[in-house]
């Protein structure tokens, strides 16, 4: 590793990690700017993992970052796959109510569309079936065009190559293992920084609390699993969901096609025991076993969400035939002999304010003259990686220059 020190220093291999790597530099091309990641590769967590669905933007209430940046976010993806000639699947996704009264749901969420700008539609249930003739709905549904699909992996390498050629220093296999005068402690040795960006993910909460932050935040864990279809690409046109729940920063079951037209249903949202638990007990941590199990049982009691039904539903999706039944609702046709694969498990870092018990469904981010962390970056984090990136950048900006007039 080298020894020089850094203008800025990002801590994770993300999509929104190297998003604010390239953004930093791009601002400031005489600075020296650096990224590590622990893993031997970057996108290994949330943004390799991620269901490549380039969300529209109209989920979000007006008020949130998320609904800021994820319509913008969406534009500024497909371009860039455009321009480094990644396929983009753009399949749209109808939005559909299992019953009358989830028709006041397909309501609401056009209501949000119309304030954040977002292209949707009200359409018939007939028009639905034009779409895709499979489609179960009731009376009416929503169409987004704008909604498509990519290969996570194939952005991530292409950023990952983006900034290499733009001058940033990239260190994958490099922990960071704490806080030091002027920099970090990493498993490749000390690093002097001037200002380190935070964009750890899973681990956020951790490191930020070494700076002084993150003091009523903490992350909690969901393990997100996906079945595929055996049938072939084209056998379903569009991404089908249903009405979500608002009062939940998840989805539900719902089909999802890859950049390439494969099917998959899901993800599940089942809390997870520690904080990279994929499979098996890989990468189990009994202090965080510990103290997520505590975290949990506490939320099971005094949650102000229903965190008991939440979870008692979840689990119950590790069955494929309970994933398989709830996909069921939406589309005709399906059968449990054309789900037997499970996808590769991803990890949502969920964020949860401890004073209130609540799941934080913004992005979030505490700061100060000398670090940044980004502490919630959730879906649509993927959709919303460069614009959201810019926002960092500038806040950045703004801490640095608060810290030149008081230095």
């Amino acid at each position: 590793m080298s020894k020089k020190g850094y203008d800025f220093l990002v801590i994770g291999g993300g999509i929104i990690g190297l998003s604010v790597a390239r953004e930093l530099k791009k601002r400031n091309p005489e600075a020296n700017c650096a990224l590590i990641e622990k893993e031997t590769d970057f996108g290994f967590h949330s943004s390799g993992r991620n269901s490549g669905v380039l969300h529209a933007g109209f989920y979000y209430s007006a008020d949130s970052l998320k609904a800021k940046f994820c319509k913008i976010g969406n534009q500024l993806l497909k371009e860039y796959c455009k321009e480094k000639k990644i396929p983009v699947h753009s399949c749209g996704k109808l939005v559909v109510a299992k019953n009358e009264s989830q028709l006041a749901g397909l309501d609401e969420l056009l209501k949000r569309s119309k304030v954040n700008d977002v292209e949707l539609h009200l359409i018939s249930r007939k028009e639905a079936e034009e779409i895709e003739p499979r489609v179960i709905t009731f009376e009416k549904a929503l169409f987004s065009p704008a909604t498509a699909s990519v290969s996570p992996k194939q952005v991530i390498q292409s950023l990952k190559d983006d900034a290499k050629k733009e001058g940033i220093d990239l260190f994958s296999s490099t922990k960071y293992l704490g806080k030091i005068k002027g920099g970090i402690l990493t498993s490749s040795g000390p690093m002097q920084a001037d200002f380190i960006i935070n964009a750890a993910g899973l681990y956020a909460d951790k490191i930020a609390s070494d700076f002084g932050h993150s003091k009523k935040y903490r992350i909690l864990p969901f393990k997100g699993l996906y079945l595929y279809s055996n049938e072939p690409a084209g056998a379903i046109r569009t991404n089908i969901y249903p009405v979500p729940d608002l009062n939940y920063p998840f989805l539900g079951v719902h089909f999802t096609l890859t950049d390439t037209g494969q099917i998959k249903i899901g993800p599940t949202a089942i809390p997870a025991l520690w904080r990279e638990q994929y499979d098996g007990i890989s990468r189990f941590k009994g202090s965080e076993f510990v103290d997520i199990a505590k975290r949990q049982m506490k939320l099971l009691f005094s949650s102000t969400f229903d965190f008991k039904k939440l979870a008692f539903d979840e689990v119950q999706k590790y069955m494929g035939s309970k994933m398989v039944s709830l996909a069921a609702q939406l589309v005709n046709g399906v059968s449990p002999s054309q789900y037997r694969t499970w996808g590769k498990p991803g990890i949502r870092a969920q964020l949860l304010n401890i004073e209130t018990n609540k799941l934080v469904t913004d992005f979030v981010l505490e700061g100060d003259l000398y670090s940044l962390h980004i502490l919630n970056a959730v879906s649509p984090g993927f959709t919303s990686a460069f614009p959201f990136a810019q926002f960092v950048v500038d806040r950045v900006e703004s801490l640095r220059l608060t810290s030149k007039k008081y230095s």
